[in-house]
């Protein structure tokens, strides 16, 4: 008999990612999980039907508001994960977990969201995050970073891109191939409601979510936003644009779908490498004013289902904001096109790519 394990970077909170790797865990009933950290009460129980393994880091007690500063820890703690018992490894992976140790005999797909962006295309981000002291160091580790990704890529079988952004990532940094399947998003969670006159922005916040453009065309648009989120951005945003924005925290999932339903819009001011908030957003029957480029290509019609607009124009989106007519948008449209990345058409995928790697896989899915 097969075992198939599932190896995600950390379980700490339950967003994109984790409901990506959370779809591919009911596609594998009883199957075990592999992870640096875990935290239940944060990923809010959805994997506790599954045996949980994590690495000795777990011991430091680290949670979401700390995972990063153990960054130069990660590689040799992944690749100790013990799945030497895994026939077939399905990595979900946006930093480190494809570096996982699988059998030299043993398939191991990768699902990748993207490879990891401070090592690669974002390290001048990371380095003016950190003290003038400290860069050396961090500029050393994430060397190291690049130099580990690109070694232990070659022991993947196959890769899987989340879209064409992150393909031409895994093709550009890791010199590997890929193929899409686009992420689930649990679209019965939402419904259309009656919308408001507010923007809503929800997302983890970080410098590279670029917060700070929707926020300051909100303020010149003279245009009310509500933020969900947290992260080590949200005092300096709310420092800042306090005036501007209510800033929620990190809401429930009912709290969230009602919120999405009574947004004018839901603003996406990033590239994201696909942008899980963005069919989310359609899927409540909501249009959507998303930076033109990465997934917000893939997912939103531009003019049916929502705006887009040249990536850090403030001044568009400002001129979006006040101009375009937001009640114009058909929510019924927008819901169709958010049907378009179902919880099965992601577990379909992501079996027959399984396959194509010469893993047996049975036929019966487990979506909840």
């Amino acid at each position: 008999m097969t075992t198939t394990g599932l190896v995600h970077d950390y379980l700490l909170v339950l967003r994109g990612a984790e409901r990506s790797f959370a779809a591919m865990a009911d596609r594998f009933p009883g199957a075990p999980l592999y992870t640096l950290l875990y935290d239940e009460i944060g990923t809010k129980g959805r994997f506790a039907d599954h045996s949980v393994t994590t690495s000795y880091l777990q011991r430091l007690t680290i949670r979401q508001d700390g995972f990063r500063r153990l960054l130069p820890l990660f590689p040799r703690a992944v690749e100790r994960l013990p799945i030497s018992d895994c026939d077939v490894v399905l990595s979900s992976s946006s930093a480190f977990a494809h570096g996982v140790r699988a059998r030299p005999d043993a398939i191991h797909v990768c699902y990748c969201y993207t490879p990891l962006r401070y090592a690669w295309f974002e390290q001048d981000r990371a380095l003016a995050e950190v003290g003038p002291l400290l860069r050396p160091l961090l500029r050393a580790t994430l060397a190291r970073s690049r130099a580990w990704d690109r070694r232990v890529s070659q022991r993947v079988t196959r890769y899987v891109a989340i879209s064409e952004l992150s393909r031409e990532r895994i093709a550009r940094y890791l010199d590997r191939d890929a193929e899409v399947v686009h992420p689930p998003v649990e679209i019965d969670r939402f419904a259309p409601g009656r919308p408001e006159d507010f923007f809503l922005i929800v997302c983890e916040l970080v410098r590279h979510k670029q917060v700070d453009v929707a926020l300051e065309a909100a303020r010149r648009a003279g245009a009310r936003v509500v933020v969900v989120g947290s992260g080590p951005d949200r005092d300096r945003l709310r420092a800042l644009y306090g005036d501007v924005a209510r800033f929620e925290g990190r809401l429930s999932d009912e709290e969230l779908a009602a919120l999405y339903a009574r947004a004018l819009a839901v603003l996406i001011p990033n590239v994201e490498e696909f942008g899980i908030t963005a069919v989310e957003a359609q899927a409540a029957g909501r249009p959507v004013l998303a930076a033109d480029a990465g997934g917000a290509r893939e997912t939103v019609l531009p003019g049916v289902t929502g705006t887009l607009f040249a990536p850090g124009d403030v001044d568009a989106v400002a001129e979006a904001m006040r101009h375009v007519d937001w009640a114009r948008f058909d929510p019924l449209r927008c819901r169709a096109q958010a049907e378009r990345f179902s919880v099965r058409a992601f577990q379909d995928g992501i079996v027959e790519q399984l396959r194509r790697a010469g893993a047996v896989v049975a036929d019966e899915p487990s979506a909840r």
